[in-house]
């Protein structure tokens, strides 16, 4: 069936329908919104634009969720999470802050009753972890690091596992002092604190 001489033409992009990075850091849809931009920018007498890589543009790593508090009795099964996003995907490690002159320590380590899981997502370029206690002992009340990293940078949020003698001593209600803090530091070197997942500091 022939079309209409004055039937309104549909253009479309031959490239693909995939997301590029752009030469300007930012993410288009495809290659030929980028080619529209880029001749917009020519346009305004600015440089055109080229394709820098398929896919996300590369990115420092940023905690997503933080580990928060746990509170609990002795001989009950425990767990913090961490979910970090970055590009490429970030490396997740966890480690149990120690003070004084003993070192943190890279866990697992040799403890039985302590085990790290980790998996991809649950977005793209997301990881995910896990320290899973069971059973939970006074030795393993402490603060816990959730670090992650990639080309381009870092980022860190700790947690903290409260070991109590009763369950009338886990508070009902979490005092906002409390709150997970987090930093992550960009290619640049650049310092951003975070409490709660909402950015408070730059250094």
């Amino acid at each position: 069936m022939k079309k209409k001489r004055n039937e309104t033409g549909v253009c479309m992009c031959k490239d693909g329908n995939y997301e590029v990075c752009g030469s300007n850091g930012v993410e288009y849809r495809s290659a030929c919104e980028l080619r529209a931009a880029s001749a917009a920018a020519e346009r305004q007498d600015k440089p055109g634009l080229k394709v820098q890589n398929k896919g996300k543009c590369a990115k420092a790593p940023v905690i997503v969720t933080g580990p928060g508090e746990i509170w609990n009795v002795t001989g009950v099964q425990v767990f913090l999470s961490c979910e970090a996003i970055g590009v490429p995907t970030p490396v997740l490690t966890w480690r149990k802050i120690t003070f004084g002159q003993k070192p943190s320590q890279l866990l697992p380590g040799d403890q039985d009753n302590l085990a790290i899981q980790m998996r991809g997502g649950p977005e793209k370029h997301e990881v995910t972890g896990w320290v899973l206690i069971f059973p939970l002992t006074k030795e393993a009340a402490g603060t816990y690091e959730c670090h992650v990293s990639n080309a381009l940078g870092e980022a860190s949020a700790t947690g903290t596992i409260h070991v109590v003698d009763s369950i009338d001593d886990i508070p009902s209600k979490k005092d906002p002092s409390f709150a997970s803090l987090a930093f992550s530091v960009n290619q640049n070197r650049t310092v951003c604190w975070h409490v709660q997942n909402k950015k408070i500091k730059r250094n």
